[in-house]
């Protein structure tokens, strides 16, 4: 066997290797959500006796689903999940996308440098160092929580400094300053060349930092159980848990319940996923 055959031999059995643990990896991965697809549609005996069975001995049943929307009150946190979600993403998309803007066009100003070098250096504290605080000057001294501009002003504010970052290398990198030129002799204002010219140009970013967004506000129990303490105001992962320590026996109404959760975010993840890589990767390199 020539040392040809022997590297491409050897090459072969490596990607086969690497494969076969991608493949490993990727079971371990999906199996939670497997077992939550396979066992919300059997009733809480056939879980009980064979959480593996695909039917259970009872059959096909869609019943977990109704029981699950009107015990947890579903419309409802899910009202104030969509509420919260959709007005903190776009809130930080437009405060971030035109502050990464301004840093750009105005890096010679020593206040940009200080103002963008803060922001990045905010970005290393930990939520948990901030917790007690915040409850405790928002709710003790201000007295503003239990409302959900309160939360959703959170949000925007604890993630705006990642958005900029991505949103200053999507700028600085693929926008030439040639365009916004030409459409300053064709007449256009700062403001209309940013909304005309720039912000079209910046899609896939606007898409990345929508889903990676959008997902964390969609799942966050953390902050939100801080600030929402009244139960109409409650999102879908709170009511979630507090349906779990309820209903925590009828394992069928947990499924659907968890299922219901994950089912909206995971749509807006098919539809955007495709613009992520390219939204992550397009301040990476300078052409």
């Amino acid at each position: 066997m020539t040392d040809n055959e022997k590297a491409a031999r050897q090459k072969r059995i490596s990607h086969a290797i690497m494969w076969v643990v991608l493949l490993i990896m990727f079971i371990c991965f999906i199996f939670p959500f497997i077992m939550v697809v396979i066992n919300v549609f059997k009733t809480k005996g056939d879980i009980t006796s064979n959480p593996l069975a695909l039917i259970g001995a009872h059959g096909f049943t869609l019943k977990n689903f109704p029981d699950a929307m009107k015990k947890m009150n579903f419309w409802r946190v899910f009202g104030n999940s969509f509420i919260i979600t959709v007005s903190a993403t776009i809130l930080t998309i437009l405060v971030s996308s035109m502050t990464a803007y301004v840093f750009v066009r105005n890096s010679k100003w020593k206040v940009c440098t200080i103002i963008f070098s803060l922001m990045i250096a905010s970005m290393v504290i930990p939520f948990q160092v901030l917790m007690v605080p915040l409850v405790s000057v928002y709710g003790g001294l201000l007295g503003v929580l239990n409302h959900r501009l309160t939360l959703i002003l959170m949000h925007a504010g604890f993630s705006v400094s990642m958005a900029m970052f991505m949103f200053h290398g999507a700028i600085k990198t693929n926008i030439p300053l040639e365009l916004e030129e030409a459409a300053t002799i064709d007449g256009c204002s700062k403001w209309q060349t940013y909304w005309k010219v720039v912000f079209p140009l910046l899609t896939p970013t606007i898409a990345t930092v929508a889903i990676i967004n959008a997902m964390a506000y969609w799942n966050d129990y953390l902050l939100p159980s801080l600030v929402l303490t009244k139960k109409e105001l409650y999102t879908i992962p709170i009511a979630t848990q507090a349906f779990y320590g309820t209903y925590s026996t009828d394992i069928g109404l947990v499924m659907a319940a968890l299922l219901l959760a994950m089912l909206p975010i995971l749509i807006l993840y098919v539809f955007l996923q495709r613009f992520i890589v390219e939204g992550v990767t397009s301040g990476a390199v300078k052409g």
